[in-house]
């Protein structure tokens, strides 16, 4: 390969992992808050312009109504003897349940991924000192990971897709077939971590097996197959964003991928000059689910794919699924522009740690 793509290449990568961090961390203090008035009341005057703590109280939270026994709600029949939260993950956590308005993120240092973006890191790792991804093997370690006595992260919360493995998994379901489906199964959280999986996939398998292997990794936590066409459509914008540096073409890459979801035309809807919170927010939901969480992302990389910096912070006020949203956004963003913040960056608490670990996986990737 000519040395100049190459390095191309790598410049991306780094962008989009860097981007993926700093998208969840820059969202987790407002990560639910789904009033953008809410978010300017807990960090006056402007909202969100750095990386913040997560405040004591949080408005929009209904964290004590989810089931610690399993995914979704507390109303769901559940025959465990054990509460997942609390005896099988989240060590020492669940006494922060059952409280009105606690925040999901509680305590959470400014800089402090969520757990999904741990998820992500985790297999980061993963891939570093593994031959080659293998999907069982991967399952072991994200229950060994997540089960572990010691905490492995700081979150508080973990999404319905976590609590439903690990009830499968109590329940003596094995590790490969212990996803389940909730309501929200097919939602933004189940790709937050495909960028680093396809990123580290695409110089060694074709287009085509980096899609299976996705969406068998997905699959794992995530068993709905209307989302598996979502995860085809953001490998292939992946793969064509690494590959390509034309604005007109960034544009209609990200226009095919959004049409994934029927009825959407980014290109119209950002030719409409409307607000981004009539976009986010009325024309679609600022909820996790994936048919309005995906459009939002790809208005969003398509309006700003220049400045990863102002998409991030502007994802992050408009609220809701804002964590998720930004670390997928962060992925699409680094590759249109090969850019991220340093400031921000470094303003990251895991920041020394995530460096040494992203040049690791650099090297062996994009050498």
């Amino acid at each position: 390969m000519d040395t100049n793509k190459s390095n191309l290449k790598r410049e991306k990568a780094k962008a989009a992992i860097i981007n993926l961090f700093i998208g969840d961390a820059l969202s987790m203090p407002v990560h639910w808050f789904y009033n953008r008035f809410d978010i300017l009341k807990a960090f006056p005057p402007y909202g969100i312009t750095k990386m913040q703590a997560a405040p004591s109280f949080h408005p929009s939270s209904i964290m004590n109504l989810h089931s610690t026994k399993n995914g979704g709600r507390k109303n769901k029949k559940n025959n465990l003897e054990k509460e997942v939260v609390g005896d099988i993950i989240l060590k020492g956590k669940s006494h922060l349940w059952g409280k009105a308005n606690i925040h999901y993120h509680h305590e959470m240092k400014a800089g402090e991924n969520t757990l999904n973006a741990w998820c992500a890191k985790w297999l980061m790792q993963s891939l570093i000192k593994q031959d080659e991804y293998n999907y069982k093997d991967w399952a072991e370690e994200y229950i060994d990971l997540m089960t572990s006595s010691k905490p492995n992260h700081p979150d508080t919360y973990a999404e319905s897709y976590h609590r439903e493995f690990f009830a499968n998994y109590s329940n003596g379901k094995e590790a490969i077939k212990c996803g389940g489906l909730t309501h929200d199964t097919p939602s933004m959280g189940a790709l937050v971590s495909v960028s680093i999986l396809a990123l580290s996939l695409f110089s060694s398998k074709s287009l085509e097996e980096v899609i299976k292997t996705c969406q068998e990794y997905v699959f794992l936590t995530h068993p709905d197959e209307g989302l598996m066409y979502v995860v085809k459509s953001y490998v292939i914008l992946l793969h064509n964003l690494l590959n390509e540096t034309s604005n007109v073409e960034i544009l209609n890459e990200i226009d095919k991928a959004a049409s994934v979801i029927p009825k959407t035309k980014i290109s119209k809807l950002i030719s409409l000059d409307k607000d981004d919170s009539y976009v986010l927010g009325q024309k679609y939901s600022l909820a996790c689910y994936i048919t309005d969480s995906w459009p939002s992302v790809c208005y969003l990389a398509s309006k700003y794919y220049e400045d990863p910096k102002k998409a991030l912070l502007i994802n992050t006020n408009l609220g809701g699924e804002n964590a998720h949203r930004g670390s997928v956004l962060g992925s699409i963003v680094g590759l249109t522009s090969n850019k991220f913040d340093e400031d921000l960056y470094k303003s990251l608490e895991q920041y020394e740690n995530l460096d040494l670990l992203i040049n690791q996986w650099l090297n062996k990737f994009y050498p």
